[in-house]
């Protein structure tokens, strides 16, 4: 019966371990991803909440700055 060199034992079971560490890796990135989009979607929601609000005081028609703040009218063409 054949048998790997140490060296070429070890290389593989090297190759293995990096392959594995990488798999957890890209699990753990996938976590992040799926929090972030649900975090997104919270902020959706939110942002959707007080466009509401500001088309109920300024109209819905308006336009908003979001630099200055200015809320003007939206020219019809």
């Amino acid at each position: 019966m054949a048998k790997l060199t140490k060296e070429e034992l070890q290389t593989l079971n090297d190759l293995n371990q990096e392959f594995t560490k990488m798999k957890v890796q890209i699990g753990e990135l996938e976590v992040q991803k799926s929090t972030m989009l649900q975090n997104v979607s919270v902020l959706r929601a939110r942002f959707a909440q007080e466009e509401e609000k500001l088309i109920k005081k300024y109209g819905e028609d308006s336009v908003i700055n979001l630099q200055t703040g200015d809320v003007s009218k939206n020219k019809k063409t």
